[in-house]
């Protein structure tokens, strides 16, 4: 399975025909030296290419992070599409402002508001082309090559390509059960940093969440330091055990920036993120940098989604998929409980779509993903989600996108896969 994973090459060449002057001549031109610095050196998707080996019907993929398509209020979203189309007319097939249409922004800063307690309004929230357009507006804005930015290892491994177009130096810091190793943060932060980069819910792709208490010592870490505090949080509202916890940064810091996003809650196929920040200095740099990207995310999917929030109950849809994806990752947990060997450890998330699992010292999970194809089941090695390259004993397993008797088969045979490997 290497051939899927390892960097495709950067370009072609072109060929040209030149007859000027009454003779003919061929010319290779290489496009390879034309791309920036940027783009030849950041890898394409790893999920991808995974995704693509693993396409066959056959196959029980843990690999992808996909909402569970029984989720989506496909009749209640085609409500609100013909009432948009009747109610709006024009409106809502016309250009629109970058920052994105202010009943919608307006709505998330409410809701907000009453989860946390906080004081946003329309005005401290961009709309964005799903979360992963916040990700590339944020590396645009904030880092030339060279500049330091704070990640978690592990971390979500778009983010790291993301960032990477832009040339900076990763400085990773451990994540452990409770949040970030603080000595290790404050090592990162002594070297130099304009933005760190956290998942503290459901970590994508761990799935652990940090505590109260860790997330107190990071704020305390971060306080006085003059660093952008971006904490992604797609999947805060997908909670099916404890309760919710404050960020870290939010509005307790100068640069606190939430990005949250409806692909886990409604849709994802409107590729519908958002950013809320009280840093309006920012906020005006990254609009400039949206504006220059897209000009603005579709109005007609705004429109629609502002229209399905107003005339339904998200609360009461999100708890059907609370209890959808709570029985699944169960039905994950026990499975690996009873199928994997002993020395194989793994997280038990509160929330969110993933899990973490960790084999011994020394083996490679890369090196199992071909096996594991062969038993028709795929995952996501570890190596990607770490900004510094190395083989790593860790995977990530996805459980919201299969029924709990596929979990529990598929789980069955990666167990013999991971049995044999040991065993070699």
């Amino acid at each position: 399975m290497r051939e899927y994973f390892q960097q495709a090459p950067a370009a072609g060449a072109g060929r040209w025909r030149n007859t000027s002057g009454g003779t003919m001549a061929e010319t290779t031109f290489e496009t390879s030296e034309l791309l920036s610095e940027g783009i030849t050196n950041t890898p394409p998707s790893f999920v991808r290419a995974i995704l693509k080996a693993a396409s066959d019907p056959n196959v029980t993929s843990f690999a992808g992070g996909l909402p569970n398509p029984i989720s989506f209020p496909q009749e209640k979203l085609l409500e609100s599409m013909e009432r948009v189309v009747a109610e709006r007319g024009a409106d809502a097939f016309q250009y629109s402002a970058t920052a994105g249409i202010e009943e919608l922004r307006g709505w998330i800063a409410d809701r907000y508001n009453k989860r946390f307690g906080t004081d946003y309004v329309a005005d401290d929230v961009l709309i964005t082309t799903g979360s992963q357009q916040i990700l590339d507006l944020l590396g645009k804005v904030l880092l030339d090559k060279g500049d330091g930015v704070i990640v978690e290892k592990p971390t979500y491994l778009a983010a790291i390509q993301a960032f990477a177009l832009n040339q900076p130096v990763f400085r990773e810091v451990e994540l452990t059960e409770d949040g970030l190793n603080i000595d290790e943060l404050n090592e990162a932060l002594d070297a130099g940093a304009k933005m760190i980069y956290l998942i503290p819910n459901f970590q994508n792709p761990t799935g652990l969440t940090y505590t109260e208490e860790g997330r107190r010592q990071v704020r305390e870490a971060l306080a006085s330091r003059n660093i952008v505090v971006v904490e992604d949080d797609p999947y805060g509202e997908l909670r099916f055990e404890g309760d919710s916890l404050p960020y870290i940064g939010g509005t307790a810091l100068p640069h606190g920036v939430i990005m949250g996003s409806f692909s886990k809650t409604v849709t994802p196929g409107f590729r519908m993120g958002y950013l809320l920040t009280k840093d309006h200095a920012l906020l005006k740099a990254l609009n400039t940098a949206k504006e220059a990207a897209d000009l603005h995310t579709n109005v007609f999917s705004q429109y629609v989604v502002h229209d399905y929030l107003t005339h339904n109950d998200l609360d009461e849809h999100l708890v059907k998929i609370r209890d959808l994806y709570g029985k699944q990752a169960t039905a994950m947990v026990d499975a690996m409980g009873e199928y994997f060997p002993e020395n194989v450890s793994f997280t038990t998330p509160e929330g969110g779509m993933f899990l973490w699992v960790t084999l011994p010292e020394g083996i490679s999970t890369m090196d199992m993903f071909d096996a594991a194809l062969e038993r028709n089941v795929a995952f996501v090695p570890g190596d990607p989600f770490y900004a510094e390259p190395g083989r790593h004993n860790t995977m990530r397993l996805n459980f919201t996108n299969a029924d709990e008797d596929t979990i529990r088969d598929g789980i069955r045979r990666l167990g013999e896969v991971i049995e044999e490997t040991l065993a070699k």
